[in-house]
C-alpha cells in the first residue's frame, strides 16, 4: 500500500451538499480504515458564516449522512474525527483576496504539522473554477516550493468543446496539468476499474477482445428516478452532457483502449486518450439522423402513483427539447474494432436502476447445432457496474437427454461474495488516490477534449439539424419504441433487471 503523506484538504464550497453527502463520509471511512495520514486536517471554505464548531456539527456530529456510521462509535471516537475539521468564511464572494485564507492555512499547518502539502477541492459551480485558481495563485498558494499542491475539480468539464478548452486553459494558467485532478466518480467504482483487470489480466478474454470475435458492444445506464429537484440544472444539460460525455465515454475508453505499457497512471491515460480519439466522429446530418435517438419521458402511472412528465418537472421549460433519453450507435476507427458497432444508451425514468456493459460475441462460423436455437442466443459477457455488482458469462450447454438440444447457462461472480474485503466507494477511492498523487482514475485535459470532439456534433445536430426528432416515452418503460430501430438487424437491447442474472423482459409485478 502506498504511503499517504501529511497534508491539508481545503474544500471550497464546503457548506454545500456534496461535502456532507459524499466527501465527509468518504473521509470517515478512510479514517476508520486507518488510511488517512498521521497529520491530516480538513479546512472548509465558503461564503457561509460558520465557526469551526458549527461546521463540525453540520458535516459530522449532526449529519444525516453519517448517522448510521457513527452508531456504536464512542463519543471520544466521534470527537477525534470531528476535530480534524475547521472552517474559514470567505465573505460574500469567492472572488476576493485569499491572504486571510493563506494565513489560516499556515497557522493550521504549523499547529498540526501537516507539512506544505495541500489539496484544493473545488466543490463549486464550474464558473468559479478559474476565479478560485486565479485567487489561489495571487496569494502564492499554488507554488510547490514547500510541498505539493493539487487541485480537484468536479464535472461538468465544460458545456461544449470550446468551453472545455477555455476551462482547461483557464486552470492551466495557474496550475500545471499534473497538479489538476478532474474527478469522475464513475471511475472510482470497483467494477469500472475491473474492466482493465478483466481484459488485461485474463488470457481467456484478451485474445478474443477484438472485431474477429466480438459482434457488438452494448452499454446501458438506466435510472429509475426523474430529474428530482435538479430540473433547472438538467434542462441546460440533458442526458448526453450529464452522463454520456463523461461517465459513459470513460467506460467506452476502457473497453476500446489498447494494452498500456504498464500500470503507471500516464501509460493508462495515454491509451484512453488514443481510444477516445479513435471514435468515428459523425459529421453529416444523415449519419446523425440514422445513428442517434433522443427522447423525453412523459406523464405516467408507476406502482399506482402518477408520475410527472419531464416538461412538468419543477424548473423545466414547458417547451423544453432537452433529452432525458439518449441512444447512440457509433464505430471505432482502429485495427482492433474496425466495423464493430457500439451501442450506448442512458436515460431517466426507466423501469429499474442499472448500469452494465454487455460484450456480445459472434456465433461460430459453422453452425452444427442449428436446430437448437442457439444461433439466436449469442455468448455474452455482462459486466454489471451497479447495482448487484459482478460479472456474468452466458454460454451454451447441452440439455440432458437424447439429441443435442442446447440451452444457455450462466457463470457468475459477485463482489458481494468477497465478504472479507471492504469495497471502497467511489469518492473514498478517488480521494485516497489524489492524496497519494495517483492520477490513474482522473481525466486529463486532452482526454476531456477528445470526448467533447465526439459529442459536440451530436449536440449541434440535435440543436439545429434537419429532420431532428424528439420522441416521447411513458415514465417507467424502456424508452421510446423506436429505440430498437437503432440496433435493428442485431436484435434488441438487453433490458437489465435489478439483479445481474435477470434476463431481458424482466418486470416488477408487486
Amino acid at each position: 500500500m502506498n504511503k499517504t503523506e501529511n497534508q491539508i484538504l481545503v474544500i471550497f464550497g464546503a457548506s454545500g451538499d456534496l461535502t456532507a453527502r459524499k466527501l465527509v463520509p468518504a473521509l470517515f471511512n478512510l479514517h476508520q480504515a486507518d488510511q488517512l495520514p498521521d497529520n491530516f486536517i480538513v479546512l472548509g471554505a465558503s461564503r457561509s458564516d460558520m465557526t469551526d464548531s458549527a461546521f463540525r456539527k453540520k458535516v459530522v456530529s449532526e449529519s444525516t449522512y453519517l448517522k448510521g456510521k457513527l452508531e456504536g462509535l464512542s463519543d471520544e471516537g466521534i470527537k477525534n474525527f470531528a476535530n480534524k475539521f475547521f472552517y474559514e468564511d470567505l465573505g460574500g464572494s469567492y472572488d476576493t483576496d485569499y491572504s486571510r485564507l493563506r494565513k489560516r492555512v499556515e497557522d493550521l499547518k504549523n499547529k498540526y504539522q501537516t507539512s506544505g502539502n495541500i489539496i484544493y477541492y473545488l466543490s463549486t459551480p464550474p464558473t468559479l473554477y478559474e476565479t478560485i485558481a486565479h485567487n489561489l495563485a495571487e496569494a502564492g498558494m499554488n507554488t510547490q516550493n514547500n510541498g505539493w499542491k493539487r487541485l480537484i475539480v468536479e464535472k461538468p468539464f465544460g458545456y461544449s468543446l470550446d468551453t472545455a478548452k477555455q476551462l482547461n486553459t483557464g486552470l492551466q494558467k495557474f496550475f500545471k496539468e499534473d497538479q489538476i485532478y478532474r474527478i469522475d466518480h464513475y471511475l472510482g467504482k470497483e467494477t469500472v476499474q475491473n474492466l482493465l483487470i478483466t481484459r488485461f489480466a485474463n488470457s481467456i478474454f484478451e485474445p478474443l477482445w477484438n472485431r474477429n470475435y466480438i459482434h457488438h458492444v452494448e452499454i446501458t445506464n438506466a435510472e429509475s428516478v426523474g430529474v428530482e429537484k435538479r430540473g433547472g440544472y438538467y434542462d441546460t444539460s440533458g442526458a448526453l452532457r450529464d452522463m454520456f460525455q463523461n461517465h459513459l465515454l470513460q467506460i467506452v475508453s476502457l473497453i476500446v483502449m489498447e494494452p498500456p505499457i504498464s500500470d503507471a497512471p500516464e501509460d493508462i491515460r495515454n491509451e484512453k486518450v488514443k481510444a477516445l480519439k479513435s471514435l468515428r466522429v459523425m459529421k453529416t446530418d444523415k449519419e446523425l439522423f440514422d445513428n442517434t435517438i433522443r427522447a423525453q419521458y412523459t406523464k405516467s402511472v408507476i406502482d399506482g402513483q402518477e408520475v410527472k412528465g419531464y416538461r412538468e418537472e419543477e424548473g423545466v421549460n414547458k417547451d423544453s427539447t432537452t433529452e432525458t433519453f439518449a441512444a447512440i450507435k457509433f464505430f471505432v476507427d482502429n485495427w482492433r474494432w474496425k466495423d464493430t458497432p457500439f451501442y450506448v444508451r442512458t436515460a431517466k425514468r426507466m423501469p429499474t436502476k442499472a448500469t452494465e456493459v454487455v460484450i456480445h460475441f459472434k456465433t461460430p462460423h459453422h453452425q452444427i447445432f442449428q436446430e437448437s436455437g442457439l444461433d439466436s442466443k449469442d455468448n455474452k459477457l455482462v459486466i454489471r457496474i451497479q447495482p448487484d455488482e459482478g460479472i456474468l458469462l452466458k454460454f451454451g450447454v447441452k440439455v440432458p437427454g437424447q439429441g443435442f438440444k442446447v440451452e444457455r447457462a450462466n457463470l457468475d461472480f459477485y463482489y458481494s461474495s468477497l465478504a472479507e474485503t471492504h469495497v471502497m466507494d467511489a469518492y473514498e477511492r478517488l480521494l485516497l488516490d489524489a492524496m497519494q498523487g495517483d492520477a490513474t482514475l482522473y481525466a486529463r485535459a486532452d482526454e476531456v477534449e477528445a470526448a467533447w470532439e465526439f459529442v459536440d456534433p451530436i449536440l449541434k445536430y440535435w440543436s439545429s439539424g434537419k429532420d431532428v426528432r424528439m420522441y416521447g416515452y411513458a415514465a417507467g418503460v424502456w424508452g421510446p419504441e423506436n429505440s430498437h430501430e437503432l440496433i435493428e438487424g442485431i436484435g434488441e437491447w438487453r433490458n437489465p433487471g435489478p439483479n445481474l442474472t435477470d434476463d431481458p423482459g424482466f418486470c416488477v409485478i408487486c
